[in-house]
């Protein structure tokens, strides 16, 4: 359509208001690469800090298993509960590495954006199926970035896997030969060397895909001009009619203090610009101003004072002159 604005024109940066609509719309910034990162690093975490634990409580329960196989009872109901305690006792042995990399993946969200409810982003829409669409987000930029962010993953991932395995070929092909006491631990020593690796380098990822992220978000977020001027009117209101209101007030305050001239006890002037009436009564404890004006105002109240027998304090012989300008106006006392 001729009034859709382009995404060229969004030259103006978001307002607070603009940020907070797209929170709620659970349009926020996310990197899945951030997300990789979090959950490797807390996989090796686990590896390195619970793998012995837990290998030694599945032994544990796997060798009592095999060395009273021939007590167990497989009949009836006993089967049920057999593989009833089977699974409490593999559960308990892997909760806590299973709850750290829940908050791992936890951990990789929240740290890119506070926690988000919106259902927004399940409501069905017709350009999620477009063809059209589709085809704009394939060939989009993101979806180059993907390709791109994917492609180096691979070459560095192979690398590092390539540089740390080939000096261990040897002792890889000897594994074969070996008894199973001494696989263990030459593959838990290659797998957390692996991971450290691999955390180190999608560190790198994770970060450069974040930024891009961001960028792509900001980009979005920005507005038009129109946008801009819609929102200032919606959150302060039209410019035309808060300036017609202010006329109004002011026309509002002219009459209330032209009401109460009369009421005043002296209107001083410097008989050119300015006047100002007080209102006294014996017993106060200092005189009120009830009306005060520049030029035409001032006028007009030396006049509404003339007409209701005010004292005029400061009015020359030949009467109140009109407003002058230029030299002849007395400099505002600073």
């Amino acid at each position: 359509m001729a009034d859709e604005s382009n995404d060229t024109d969004k030259t103006e940066e978001p307002t607070q208001k603009r940020l907070e609509e797209a929170l709620k719309r659970g349009d926020v910034v996310k990197s899945q690469e951030v997300n990789t990162w979090f959950v490797i690093a807390g996989a090796a975490l686990v590896l390195m800090a619970f793998s012995g634990s837990m290998s030694k409580d599945l032994t544990t329960m796997m060798r009592g298993l095999i060395a009273n196989s021939y007590n167990i009872s497989v009949d009836g109901p006993a089967l049920p509960r057999l593989f009833q305690k089977i699974g409490s006792e593999m559960m308990a042995a892997v909760a806590i590495p299973f709850l750290v990399l829940m908050l791992a993946a936890l951990g990789g969200n929240i740290i890119q954006h506070r926690l988000v409810w919106s259902f927004e982003v399940l409501t069905p829409k017709l350009s999620k199926i477009s063809p059209v669409a589709g085809l704009k987000r394939i060939f989009s930029k993101q979806a180059l970035a993907n390709l791109a962010k994917g492609l180096v993953k691979l070459v560095l991932v192979g690398a590092v896997l390539t540089t740390l395995m080939w000096p261990e070929r040897e002792k890889l092909e000897a594994l074969t030969h070996s008894d199973a006491s001494v696989i263990v631990p030459m593959c838990l020593s290659l797998s957390l060397k692996l991971l450290g690796a691999v955390v180190a380098m999608l560190a790198i990822v994770a970060a450069a895909d974040y930024l891009f992220q961001y960028r792509q978000w900001h980009e979005r977020q920005k507005m038009t001009l129109r946008e801009l001027k819609e929102e200032f009117k919606q959150s302060e209101g039209d410019p035309a009619i808060k300036g017609k209101m202010k006329q109004v007030r002011q026309v509002r305050m002219r009459r209330r203090m032209m009401a109460a001239v009369p009421k005043a006890a002296v209107v001083i002037t410097n008989p050119t610009h300015y006047a100002i009436a007080l209102e006294y009564e014996r017993g106060m404890d200092a005189p009120v101003c009830v009306a005060k004006g520049v030029d035409a105002l001032a006028l007009k109240i030396r006049e509404v004072a003339g007409k209701h027998s005010v004292p005029i304090v400061g009015k020359s012989a030949a009467g109140p002159r009109p407003p002058c300008y230029g030299r002849d106006r007395p400099e505002d006392p600073a």
